[in-house]
């Protein structure tokens, strides 16, 4: 059953306690695992990356099977319906309008005489995005991570998924994960997964190309994989179990609130569903009704155990407690089913997504508002953000000066150089103005 807790200190102690769930499962034996699977793709390409998809995914392959062939992919579109097909052109479509929005231009200005500044926004060259398998197959993150990259201008992006997502074992993959690639406009794919596709990408085998930027959620090992290999690379961010905070006041509908927590726990044993309330008696209701609900779920053993070590119901003195423990947990998802919420939203600080509302359910972001769903977790929304054009784009600093504005500054800039002990570096400028150039 949900718990309920009714004081502050101990609501503030269970949600610091949810939060830091997954700092024992990142050890140190898992992360030596990830070293040395990383170190063997590096050293031995290929071979090594079917001796881990047989060892870990239990399907063997041949170097020819690694990349999905035109013949799956046309295949995709004849097992997906048409009623699928149309859903994801229109959150492609969605998706694409809301990102084409986030683009940011290149500029100059002209802050003095002969000085022009300004920055310059330029895609990387290549973007390798992974869709996770496993529990099920999931087209709506191939969208969230394809599209943000189309729109950046990205020349070349390449996709890993693992074999069996098709949910018939084997070698295949999902045709809603190789459909919703290609209407993103994605036609290189490679069937390997786990640590040993991070390392593919990051390093590059005799197929799989090396990418500039690494995006997409997945296990443990695929997350200890992409900490390890930044600064090789580029990535999105260290994806942890998914989570949601709602705070809702008297006016929230119970069934509304429990069927959004259990939308959450549905994820992942390790899922977080929160609501924090104003209202013992929503509280009460909510409780009741996740339990009703979770009895008809098709993974309820899963859900439950989400629900149980994970979930939390807190009851509050006013919403601006409520506030307060949010911005504490810093949720992936926060959800204000509350009578006005715009009036909460400005106190807000530190949330991934926020759903504003009785009727705006995480389930509509997650698949066609057009925002991302791609969202820190695990408190990290109090620094990063969602994934978005701009994790595929880097700027490059724009500078000029003619001889007047050299001169003018050379004197700060000797100074300067003097005090840190690089005479080159004054130098560089004192020839200038010998020169008189």
């Amino acid at each position: 059953m949900l718990r309920i807790v009714t004081q502050l200190a101990e609501a503030e102690a269970e949600l610091r306690r949810i939060s830091e769930r997954t700092q024992a499962d990142q050890n140190l034996h898992r992360e030596a695992t990830v070293r040395e699977i990383l170190q063997a793709v590096r050293r031995q390409g290929d071979r090594a990356l079917l001796a881990y998809t047989a060892e870990f995914d239990q399907v063997e392959l041949s170097v020819a099977e690694l990349k999905v062939s035109g013949a799956e992919l046309e295949a995709a579109y004849q097992a997906v319906s048409p009623q699928l097909l149309s859903a994801l052109r229109l959150a492609k479509q969605r998706i694409e309008a809301f990102h084409r929005q986030r683009v940011p231009s290149s500029w100059v200005s002209f802050p003095g005489p002969e000085i022009v500044l300004g920055k310059q926004y330029r895609p990387v060259d290549r973007a390798g995005l992974y869709i996770p398998g496993g529990r099920a197959a999931y087209p709506s993150t191939v969208l969230m991570n394809a599209i943000p990259a189309q729109v950046a201008g990205v020349p070349e992006i390449v996709m890993v998924t693992p074999p069996g997502s098709d949910g018939l074992g084997g070698k295949g993959i999902s045709p809603a994960i190789l459909v919703a690639a290609q209407e993103a406009g994605i036609q290189t794919i490679y069937r390997v997964g786990g640590a040993q596709a991070i390392g593919a990408l990051a390093y590059g085998t005799e197929t799989i190309p090396k990418v500039d930027v690494i995006t997409g959620p997945g296990n443990i090992y695929v997350t200890l994989a992409k900490k390890l290999v930044y600064g090789t690379v580029g990535i999105d961010s260290l994806a942890g179990p998914s989570e949601v905070l709602i705070i809702a006041d008297e006016s929230a509908n119970s069934l509304y609130v429990a069927a959004d927590l259990l939308a959450q726990a549905e994820h992942d044993p390790l899922a977080a569903a929160i609501l924090l309330t104003t209202d013992l008696k929503l509280a009460q209701q909510v409780q009741q009704a996740v339990t009703t609900q979770m009895e008809a779920h098709p993974s309820r053993l899963m859900v439950e155990k989400s629900v149980v070590n994970y979930g939390l119901i807190a009851v509050v003195p006013d919403l601006a407690a409520a506030v307060a423990l949010s911005n504490l947990f810093a949720p992936e998802h926060l959800e204000l089913q509350v009578a006005d919420p715009w009036a909460l939203l400005d106190l807000i600080r530190h949330a991934g997504a926020i759903f504003l509302g009785h009727h705006t359910p995480e389930a509509v972001g997650d698949y066609l508002a057009g925002p991302n769903h791609t969202l820190p977790t695990a408190g990290a929304a109090r620094y990063a953000s969602a994934l978005g054009v701009e994790t595929f784009l880097k700027h490059s600093s724009l500078i000029q000066y003619g001889s007047a504005a050299l001169r003018e500054v050379a004197s700060a800039i000797q100074a300067l150089t003097q005090a840190e002990g690089l005479p080159a570096h004054g130098q560089s400028v004192q020839v200038r103005l010998a020169e008189g150039s």
